[in-house]
């Protein structure tokens, strides 16, 4: 690891039990190290609706985690979905060895592996979760290689028929690069939204935005999702249909299967 790209762990001032995982000073993680529920990121909250309405409530969840960090949603997962099997994929093993050694003990059910996000999707088993989650960067951005169409596409064959696709990226205005990844979404899965705050939406911040795909038609939760993200501390949108035909036009899919 480059130093410039040194791993800290910081508390955060204004709660006791949270801590920041930070990589080249860029915060990465945050974990409430007595309640796995807090989730202090907006993008992450996004994120934990999605699981939240994608089944009923408690029932487990078979669930791989490209990206791991802190393990912030495997231990929102566990707390949450009981009992539901996890496989985190973490490139970095210093993170791992932070986060084992640092932060309270792997639920029960979470496997971590240390290998490459697309190299472990293209190992994995057809039809083997009930969700994907994609929380991959590399010095602040998301590698070109887990970012086309041949990697979403092989994304969804690990997907059981019923299951979800969901993708943090950061983007700043006017979001050229959301635009390109939700049409390279729409290539290849037939429900896809994005969800992020309002002023994101309408170019007027940087920040993080969530996509979410899935292989079946009207499988996503669109109307119970605009009412959660209406309901965050940092109201959010959900563009879904004629609104997500509007925000792509004009972007192409990414096809640039581009080496790891």
């Amino acid at each position: 690891m480059d130093a410039d790209e040194r791993l800290e762990l910081a508390v955060d001032p204004a709660r006791s039990t949270g801590r920041t995982l930070l990589a080249g000073g860029v915060e990465q993680s945050y974990v409430d190290v007595v309640d796995p529920t807090y989730l202090h990121f907006e993008y992450v909250r996004r994120m934990a609706a999605v699981i939240d309405l994608a089944a009923p409530v408690g029932d487990p969840l078979k669930v791989l985690h490209l990206g791991g960090g802190a393990l912030t949603l495997p231990r929102y997962v566990a707390a949450t979905r009981p009992g539901s099997p996890q496989v985190v994929v973490e490139r970095d093993r210093a993170v791992v060895e932070l986060v084992e050694r640092a932060f309270p003990p792997r639920p029960a059910g979470v496997e971590i592996h240390v290998a490459d996000a697309r190299e472990a999707v293209v190992a994995a088993p057809a039809g083997a979760y009930d969700l994907v989650l994609a929380d991959i960067y590399r010095a602040a951005r998301m590698p070109p290689h887990v970012a086309a169409v041949a990697f979403v596409a092989e994304v969804a064959r690990v997907l059981r028929p019923d299951g979800i696709y969901l993708v943090n990226v950061t983007d700043l205005p006017p979001l050229v690069f959301t635009r390109v990844q939700a049409a390279t979404l729409r290539a290849v899965f037939a429900d896809v939204c994005v969800v992020a705050d309002r002023r994101m939406l309408r170019g007027r911040r940087y920040g993080n935005v969530v996509l979410a795909a899935a292989p079946r038609p009207h499988r996503l939760p669109v109307a119970r999702l605009v009412a959660r993200a209406l309901r965050d501390p940092l109201p959010g949108g959900v563009l879904h249909g004629p609104a997500l035909d509007t925000f792509i036009a004009g972007a192409r899919p990414n096809t640039d299967a581009a080496e790891p």
